[in-house]
């Protein structure tokens, strides 16, 4: 955000926040009681198109359940708000606003929620979902009159991205009443924007114009394409143009390409899946179901009007150095076209690295390495996770390729996604880590459910 802007929040609250990141880390106060601030607050919601339901002589309200890239099978999702607005003294006070969101992709459930595709309260675990979690979250919304939404998975967060959104909306009519008793006119065009789930910490320090940010990955999450896909969301809605490298053989552009500018029917996936790099007999967790959800919520972000652009840079059958630099060639190439452009370039955790040398190779150079060479603004993050499954192809005891879901170690640091910088570069060549939750295998997407992806076939099976 501009120094400018920072200025005149200043003058209108009277408070300042440290826009250094895409969620601030000060809370919004507004210099006004809470009668003269409620009824902007309320308007806001109503102007952008919100249904409401509000108990009466209370600041607060809950929003309907919304749904953002309707139609998707895989990338759909729902939200909803709880606003409240809370007293800071005689003449002050501050607007908390909490986002649930749940999603038709599973990338946010947690462990042992495993809930089935429908309005119920079974698990897994429990068959006839008496006194289960969700069986209780349905008797309370029906029983207050909320509309009952449950998808594969949920969050829920204090969202103060959209509170300072809000206070930038309405500080400025709230400036300009005069000290009278009487409540201000209300005016609120509608604020035009794109929801894009709870937003990821960190992020915003990074993610900029200009800027190669280079995600090492564990192939084969579901969360590390959802985590892409609502990082690339928060990212591009901040008025930053966004590319997405993945690790695809480049001969695949033009089929990314025309995906992304279709209307994703089920022909548009044909043409899309007619690819052999779908179809290897060794899918090492690239070719994943995940990616369907990442390709999906780029083609809905395009299909908004949003500048959003993927591209392909793998290069087999090269292997060793020579593809590390053939990658690292193709990442220049594009960032070159591209500066006025944010890279977020995905890829397994072993090219990234900005430092010479493996155990068994000791004079390697990764792909990192070659681009921070040759290039400023290039930073390397290595993924952290909390632990679960993954897709994972390795070699077993009879030397031979084996894939399929494994257990995945990782360090618990809370659920919510966030990105965090070292105070300096590691010895693995890491600038930082993204961390995303717990991590849940993404199986191949012709291996279940996805051929062509969003078919007829594919959705009757619950996918």
């Amino acid at each position: 955000m501009a120094f400018g802007c920072l200025l005149l929040l200043a003058t209108l609250s009277g408070c300042t926040s440290r826009f250094v990141d895409f969620a601030p880390d000060e809370e919004a106060l507004y210099e006004q009681p809470i009668d003269e601030v409620w009824p902007q607050v309320r308007e806001y919601f109503a102007a952008n198109g919100f249904i409401l339901r509000e108990a009466p002589g209370t600041a607060s309200l809950q929003t309907e359940w919304r749904e953002e890239f309707a139609n998707s099978r895989v990338a759909a999702y729902w939200h909803r708000y709880l606003v409240i607005a809370k007293p800071e003294g005689p003449h002050r006070c501050k607007v908390v606003i909490t986002r649930e969101t749940r999603s038709a992709n599973s990338a946010l459930r947690a462990p042992g929620s495993d809930l089935l595709w429908t309005v119920d309260g079974r698990t897994i675990d429990n068959h006839s979902g008496v006194g289960s979690q969700t069986a209780m979250l349905l008797a309370q919304q029906q029983a207050d009159g909320a509309a009952v939404i449950l998808g594969q998975s949920q969050q829920s967060a204090r969202d103060m991205v959209l509170e300072w959104r809000v206070f930038r909306k309405i500080s400025p009519l709230l400036a300009q009443r005069t000290k009278s008793q009487d409540s201000p006119d209300v005016v609120v065009h509608q604020d035009t924007s794109i929801e894009c789930g709870v937003p990821v910490l960190g992020l915003g320090k990074l993610a900029r114009a200009g800027n190669v940010v280079l995600l090492g990955e564990l192939h084969g999450t579901q969360q590390v394409p959802h985590f892409v896909a609502q990082s690339t969301c928060q990212v591009v809605t901040q008025g930053i143009p966004v590319t997405v490298g993945l690790e695809v053989p480049a001969a695949n552009q033009e089929r990314l390409d025309t995906f992304l500018g279709s209307e994703g029917t089920e022909a548009d996936w044909a043409k899309l899946m007619e690819s052999p790099f779908w179809r290897s007999p060794y899918p090492d967790g690239r070719n994943s179901e995940g990616v369907v959800y990442l390709l999906d919520a780029l083609r809905k972000l395009r299909a908004q009007r949003l500048d959003v652009k993927v591209f392909a840079y793998d290069r087999p059958p090269l292997e060793g150095e020579a593809r590390e630099e053939a990658m690292a060639q193709r990442v220049l190439e594009v960032a070159a076209a591209s500066p006025g452009r944010a890279l977020l370039v995905v890829s397994g955790n072993l090219h990234p690295r900005q430092v010479q040398g493996l155990p068994w190779a000791p004079g390697y150079r990764p792909m990192g390495l070659r681009l921070a060479e040759q290039r400023a603004h290039v930073y390397s993050l290595d993924i952290a996770y909390k632990g679960g499954t993954a897709w994972i192809c390795a070699v077993n005891p009879e030397q031979k390729l084996d894939c399929g879901v494994k257990p995945a170690k990782g360090q618990d640091n809370g659920d919510r996604y966030f990105v965090q910088l070292f105070s300096g570069r590691n010895a693995q060549g890491y600038d930082g880590i993204f961390y995303v939750g717990a991590v849940t295998a993404s199986l191949p997407a012709v291996y279940e459910g996805v051929e062509p992806a969003g078919s007829a076939a594919s959705h009757a099976s619950g996918r």
